[in-house]
């Protein structure tokens, strides 16, 4: 106890604990806003598509779930 009596007290910027506390939060911040950034500058167009899709185009995934749902004999 007495050690620390005779520590001098740093400002909260001089301490380099204090910099992992708030450079987490901070670079994620960061990160999140140059992700938006990135997204709004630069993002796909949506597609549009038709009101019913053909049944022809359905047939590959359709053929496939009927195939692992239909019990072996």
């Amino acid at each position: 106890m007495i050690l620390d009596m005779n520590r001098p007290v740093l400002p909260w910027w001089r301490v380099s604990t204090m910099w992992f506390v708030i450079g987490g939060p901070a670079a994620v911040v960061v990160a999140g806003f140059v992700t938006l950034f990135i997204a709004v500058r630069w993002g796909d167009p949506p597609l549009r598509q038709t009101a019913a899709e053909p049944a022809e185009a359905m047939a590959p995934a359709t053929q496939a779930r009927n195939h692992v749902v239909t019990p072996r004999h």
